[in-house]
């Protein structure tokens, strides 16, 4: 129960925490806020069984594909940290260290990079997107940002 409880409370933290991070590079330099809708179309597809897409806005809307995308954003964030907590020791959510938590985020880069950006027909590491590399160096940044969320949301819950 602990497990799951660590996992729930810590993959919440750490996305809201990445969340925060949007919203200041939205604020601080004009970049665009993240979009879930998009994510919510992809992931109402993937129930469906279609997991690759030439474009994810040409396919077919759901009306409910922002709240999709908000509900599994999170989720996602909790099956993140469950990884965390399943590859350390058992006394890593009552004494967090920074480098599991740092390595989990930069690894969990990858599940955006050759998965979720290709599904929805953006190429592998947004290969097929005019701005590539400014998304790529955002994508490292932000899961950075998360790895440190989970190293903090432990420190606050342990």
């Amino acid at each position: 129960m602990d497990f799951l409880y660590h996992s729930i409370l810590i993959g919440i933290g750490a996305t809201a925490i990445f969340d925060l991070w949007g919203l200041f590079l939205k604020h601080a330099f004009g970049l665009p806020g993240a979009n879930w809708g998009p994510v919510g179309r992809w992931f109402c597809h993937l129930a469906g069984g279609t997991v690759y897409h030439a474009d994810i806005a040409k396919a077919r809307p759901f009306a409910y594909e922002r709240a999709v995308g908000w509900i599994c954003h999170y989720v996602v964030g909790i099956l993140f940290a469950a990884v965390l907590l399943a590859v350390t020791s058992s006394d890593w959510p009552r004494q967090p260290t920074l480098m599991p938590a740092l390595i989990v985020g930069l690894v969990t880069v990858g599940a955006g990079w050759f998965l979720l950006q290709p599904g929805m027909g953006a190429g592998i590491a947004a290969s097929k997107r005019p701005n590539a590399t400014q998304i790529r160096a955002l994508n490292i940044a932000g899961h950075i940002v998360f790895g440190l969320g989970l190293y903090a949301s432990a420190l606050l819950i342990r």
